[in-house]
């Protein structure tokens, strides 16, 4: 399905980890030709940019990293190595750290008419006027399911309780922190992965978003 390129449309998707929310915003972002971005990215390059520099970093150090961020750095896969997701999750409750990277995902939206951001804030924070809001969320057993056989693969010594207490105390973290807690946002459709398969969450997400475009069509014309 493509969109008129003259109107812009946003999604703003947020949820907790292991919710789901990264496999659906891939599966709108590939059907409807949206811009994509996951704001946790942002997070651990940024974390990986203060490990490299010692984790010595300051107020301007964000900034300038901020300022320089490209996709090819987003696609690292060494943001994603241990001590980078640890620090990340740190960091993102500092309000510096988010100011910075709301600014450059502010200018990320202004350059892309189509686009979709992925995150905890989005939401709330980020992108409040968006033309469709989701909140991804999945239960605690199976999502930690999920993650423990996607672990499994790399660590075979790694076990279901302990990932099953990483995910409660993340969310808990994620909801309960002062600064941009996750929150189910006004006007938020809730997106329950619980019990449904990859071929049913795609279903269900491209009648939602279709839904949504066929009204901003009655209101601004076709699309």
């Amino acid at each position: 399905m493509t969109i008129n390129k003259k109107l812009n449309f946003s999604i703003a998707i947020d949820g907790g980890s292991a919710s789901g929310k990264t496999t659906g915003s891939k599966i709108i972002s590939k059907k409807f030709g949206f811009k994509l971005l996951s704001s946790g990215k942002l997070y651990r390059l940024i974390a990986y940019k203060i490990i490299k520099n010692k984790y010595k970093y300051n107020n301007n150090f964000i900034k300038k990293i901020s300022k320089n961020i490209s996709s090819s750095q987003l696609h690292s896969k060494k943001i994603y190595e241990t001590n980078v997701t640890n620090l990340a999750s740190i960091i993102a409750k500092k309000k510096y750290v988010r100011s910075a990277l709301k600014k450059f995902q502010l200018d990320y939206i202004k350059k892309n008419r189509k686009i979709i951001i992925e995150g905890r804030d989005i939401a709330s924070k980020i992108m409040p006027e968006a033309d469709l809001k989701l909140f991804f969320k999945c239960s605690v057993n199976k999502k930690a399911k999920r993650r423990y056989l996607e672990l499994k693969k790399t660590n075979k010594k790694i076990k279901f309780k302990d990932v099953q207490k990483a995910l409660k105390l993340r969310d808990f973290n994620d909801s309960n922190r002062k600064q941009s807690p996750l929150l189910f946002a006004k006007g938020a459709v809730l997106v329950d992965t619980t019990n449904l398969t990859k071929k049913q969450l795609k279903i269900k997400l491209i009648k939602l978003v279709k839904k949504e475009i066929d009204l901003k069509k009655k209101k601004y014309g076709n699309l």
